[in-house]
């Protein structure tokens, strides 16, 4: 597309305000060929003639050596590099060979399952028999055609759920299989950290495990999106140690990269434009000039919000050709958007980070992403999901509000010249190792040989739980209780919580509308809310807690509904403790609760608060990991003699460090919670708290430990360079703050933050 022509005609609109604040030109550049050791299986390279791939790049040549030479592989390179055929290349021609060899491809949707499926259909050609000998098995697979894929099949494509609850329970129908089994492949493997990736990679232990027991240890291969740890994060997930490649040798179209922040709508209190508005703007205007889009929103809310602004804004036939697309719709629905997509009945798209996985929906010559989605890495992976055929591009950010996005639209180059984050995991987490435990368990017995597994944690987590009954020795082994049956069905391996919440349309005889997580479940679908699904809006007339159940009714109003939550903390241990400028920063175990208290209804498009309700919902506890810190008396005492609010200026300073500290962490601000108070019961101090919003943490915490000093210094920039006068979204306000964000003090925090970095 003519990237320059499009800009142009942007900022000679009359609703141009200035929002380009950067624009970062990224050069197409040409492929850089690589070479196998030894030539493919000449049937084979045969067919890659006649699909016209006649040249591997560097990075597909590397790889592909590396696995005949035995290696377990991590390629990590972007978006469109041609990551599959490090993969299927090896894969096929080792079949090819030999006709026993047994593959296993995981993917993390269902989705992106089916959509390799048909890649890899068509690279196979007449190479390897199909449809039994290469299938997907997943909860959509028929029961009938089970028992002929566990059978013949010689490539099973699947998701870490089905591994987890459908493979390993019923290893014994699988032997065959796993006796042959040769290559795991795992990909998108940047999508497997925190709570999900914790869980995946006790899985693949597991399956490393089982596989032992049939005699055979399969290579890894896996593929990622670039991220900063790429080997530590493969050997964490896996448990095995792997070869590297990260030179991208694919060609690249170049990109424009634009900042685009909304214009300032009042002076005074720094209020800006929303981003959902200037989302729905460049969204519709792109579809007007037939450029294929896909606009990303940070959550299910917005998707359905910038959908619904955008269809009634294109009005027909225009508004009939884009559609939403996020997690929770059915399946039939999902697939149906990815079909219209990808043959061009569709125009575009508003989706989640469901779209952010390599799933092939054709041509797109433009991204619009609204609001920074937590990471430089799904930064980057969102916006090349534009020019994956190597024509140029285009990609927005679009800011929101909040003190990280206006910190980027301040200093891009902190975001274009900064390394990519690491993808952090706590795969030995006693909440997500001990019910994986149970389940290996119940697959096989446990004994202390399975510490090569499972390492120095296992032993003290069977002895837990040994204590609690869940386990029961008999000689050196440790099997399942008996009164425990199909551990696995209760493990959510995507969340830390339980079961899902089913969402019953009242109108339509109840009829399931979709799924919601129930971690999620009081802040999205408590009663009075305001849900949406396909853009339209349902009134939630009631929450069943014990049956978990919300019931619903199709609701025409203006507004939709934004939680307020309020938060207690109590330290349980202190793990790790330093001085950093004669002040105290402590890393430990603390007991969070968290209670929904009531709700804001805010206005479409103005975001004006209409009204407020109170809420009677049971509070939510977990133990997780905090990082907490003193305040520097000099500090303290300068706050007094200003007579500022001291309890503002440490409210102040935790909102902006929790919304400043995904800069260091491949995290969401959602992942982070805070408290603060001027005198704490268990510390006898004032203080700053900043926790894991999971159970037992995933490191997050941990990381901003380690880095304090830097999260102290971001922070206080972010504070600064805000115009604002008295606090703003864009600096120390926060939209979750249960408190109504009062009180706050930016001065005071100011002061605060300057006495931390000396």
């Amino acid at each position: 597309m003519d990237t320059t022509a499009f800009l142009d005609f942007l900022k000679n609109d009359p609703e141009y305000k200035n929002q380009i604040v950067y624009t970062q030109y990224i050069p197409a550049r040409d492929a850089r060929p690589g070479w196998l050791d030894r030539p493919l299986n000449p049937v084979f390279q045969e067919q890659l003639d006649k699909l016209d791939i006649t040249t591997l790049y560097s990075h597909q040549a590397d790889a592909i050596n590396a696995v005949r030479g035995g290696k377990n592989v991590m390629v990590a390179t972007p978006s469109a590099s041609g990551k599959t055929l490090c993969y299927n290349i090896p894969v096929l021609e080792a079949m090819l060979e030999n006709t026993s060899t047994r593959a296993l491809y995981i993917f993390p949707t269902k989705a992106l399952a089916q959509d390799q499926l048909r890649s890899l259909t068509e690279l196979a050609g007449k190479t390897i028999n199909l449809p039994w000998e290469c299938a997907t098995y997943d909860g959509d697979t028929l029961s009938e055609d089970r028992a002929g894929i566990r059978r013949r099949a010689r490539i099973v494509l699947t998701n870490p759920d089905m591994v987890h609850v459908g493979i390993l329970p019923n290893h014994k129908a699988w032997s065959t299989f796993l006796r042959r089994l040769k290559y795991v492949v795992v990909d998108e493997a940047h999508v497997y950290r925190g709570v999900f990736g914790s869980h995946v990679a006790n899985i693949l232990r597991r399956l490393r495990r089982i596989c032992d027991v049939y005699g055979s240890k399969p290579q890894f291969i896996l593929c990622s999106a670039t991220i900063a740890n790429p080997g530590e994060h493969a050997e964490r997930i896996s448990g095995l140690p792997f070869q590297v490649i990260e030179a991208d040798g694919a060609p690249y179209g170049g990109k424009a990269f634009v900042f685009w922040n909304p214009p300032v709508i009042d002076e005074a209190r720094s209020v800006r434009r929303s981003a959902n508005s200037e989302a729905t703007y460049l969204f519709t205007e792109l579809i007007r000039r037939n450029i294929r889009t896909l606009t990303f929103a940070p959550t299910r809310k917005l998707t359905e919000l910038i959908y619904v602004y955008s269809r009634d804004q294109l009005g027909h036939p225009l508004g009939d050709r884009i559609m939403s697309y996020r997690a929770g719709y059915l399946a039939a629905d999902r697939r149906n958007i990815e079909r219209q997509l990808f043959n061009g009945e569709l125009l575009g798209a508003v989706a989640t980070n469901a779209l952010e996985l390599g799933i092939d929906i054709g041509d797109l010559d433009a991204t619009v992403i609204t609001g920074y989605p937590g990471s430089i890495a799904s930064t980057w992976q969102q916006a090349g999901r534009s020019g994956r055929r190597g024509e140029k591009s285009l990609s927005f950010l679009v800011a929101q509000n909040n003190p990280l996005d206006q910190y980027f639209m301040n200093n891009p180059d902190f975001f274009f010249g900064k390394a990519f984050e690491n993808a952090l995991i706590n795969w030995e987490n006693s909440n997500i190792l001990n019910p994986h435990l149970l389940c290996a368990a119940w697959e096989k017995p446990l004994d202390e040989a399975d510490a090569r597994y499972f390492g120095d944690a296992l032993l003290n987590a069977v002895a837990e739980l040994e204590a609690e009954g869940r386990l029961r020795q008999v000689g050196k082994r440790w099997h399942i209780a008996p009164q425990l049956s199909h551990p696995a069905h209760d493990v959510n391996i995507r969340s830390a919580s339980g079961h899902d919440y089913q969402i019953l349309d009242a109108s339509r005889g109840y009829e399931l509308l979709e799924t919601v997580e129930e971690d999620r479940a009081f802040w999205q679908v408590h009663p009075g809310a305001i849900y949406l699904h396909q853009g339209d809006s349902y009134f939630v007339k009631e929450l069943d807690l014990e049956k978990h159940i919300a019931v619903v009714e199709p609701a025409a109003v203006p507004y939709y509904t934004q939680t307020m939550e309020l938060t207690d903390l109590k330290v349980l241990q202190r793990i790790a403790e330093k001085q950093i400028n004669g002040v105290r920063v402590c890393l430990g175990v603390v007991d969070v609760s968290n209670q929904v208290d009531g709700y804001r209804k805010k206005k479409h498009f103005t975001d004006e608060v209409l009204g407020e309700e109170l809420l009677d919902l049971p509070p939510q506890r977990f133990i997780t990991q905090a990082v907490w810190f003193d305040l520097p008396q000099p500090a303290v005492n300068m706050v007094e003699r200003g007579k500022l609010d001291f309890h503002g200026g440490l409210h102040a300073a935790e909102h902006a460090a929790i919304a400043i500290l995904p800069l260091f962490a491949m995290c969401d601000r959602n992942d982070i919670g805070g408290v603060s108070t001027p005198l704490h019961a268990d510390t006898g101090k004032a203080q700053i708290f900043i926790y894991d919003g999971y159970p037992g943490g995933i490191g997050i915490a941990e990381k901003g430990y380690q880095i304090i000093e830097e999260l102290w210094a971001a922070t206080l920039k972010a504070i600064e360079e805000c115009p604002c006068r008295d606090g703003c979204p864009a600096c120390i306000q926060s939209p979750k703050c249960g408190n109504n964000n009062e009180p706050l003090d930016k001065k005071a925090a100011v002061i605060l933050l300057r006495g931390l970095i000396g």
